[in-house]
């Protein structure tokens, strides 16, 4: 018997005031699967991640991420959103904290666990800038900040948005170290991506956000 969904989207839809954005997505997400979307500039890739995290709401359709449906609590959103991880266009830092902050910061919201990793920072070639303020690094730095939070953790659910964005040819290999640990680990991603090179041999399989609805595609090709 194979294991249950982690994802199921069932025939979901998010409009924004009158303006459909997705419609009619169905969507399942087993452990071990990374899945590659793809899709025009508009097409809601981007709004596809945050309903997979969690952060907005369908406006119709049924869904499960995790076990969080539509009849869970507060309480149980807030422990589902803790085994997400998204890495988006911005990196979510606080700019005021230095790097070494940023990472503990995060690990403790998660709630009480072992790290993972033992020196993040290391791990991702920024040891000698751990005290540097967040908000005094190039946006590279901070990339692989975020990515060195994956290292110290790893999710059930895996969201990145155009994950080598930002990323120098030395630091390109952790998006194939993330993906890797949270499929062997029982997790699924969602890589949205134009970077077809780079991400396909992460994926098992791929879809196409087309008029708003999700369709399979053969090979993973990118949009404008």
């Amino acid at each position: 018997m194979s294991p249950p969904p982690l994802v199921d989207f069932r025939d979901v839809a998010y409009r924004t005031g009158r303006t459909p954005i997705l419609r009619d997505l169905r969507l399942t997400l087993r452990p071990g699967e990374a899945v590659g979307a793809s899709g025009p500039n508009g097409a809601g890739k981007t709004t596809l991640l945050r309903l997979l995290a969690s952060l907005i709401k369908p406006s119709a359709g049924r869904y499960d991420i995790l076990g969080l449906t539509s009849h869970s609590d507060p309480d149980r959103t807030a422990a589902v959103r803790r085994r997400i991880a998204l890495i988006g266009h911005v990196p979510a830092l606080w700019p005021e904290l230095t790097l070494r902050e940023n990472l503990e910061i995060t690990h403790r919201l998660r709630g009480p666990s072992p790290l993972s990793h033992p020196d993040p920072l290391r791990a991702v070639g920024l040891a000698e800038a751990a005290r540097r303020r967040a908000g005094d690094c190039s946006e590279g730095m901070r990339r692989r900040v975020e990515f060195a939070r994956l290292l110290t953790w790893t999710p059930d659910l895996l969201l990145l948005d155009e994950p080598h964005a930002g990323l120098d040819a030395a630091a390109a290999p952790l998006v194939d170290l993330v993906v890797g640990r949270t499929i062997r680990a029982g997790g699924a991603a969602v890589l949205v991506s134009h970077d077809v090179r780079r991400v396909s041999p992460l994926l098992t399989r791929s879809v196409v956000l087309e008029d708003g609805t999700l369709i399979p595609s053969l090979g993973f090709g990118g949009g404008g």
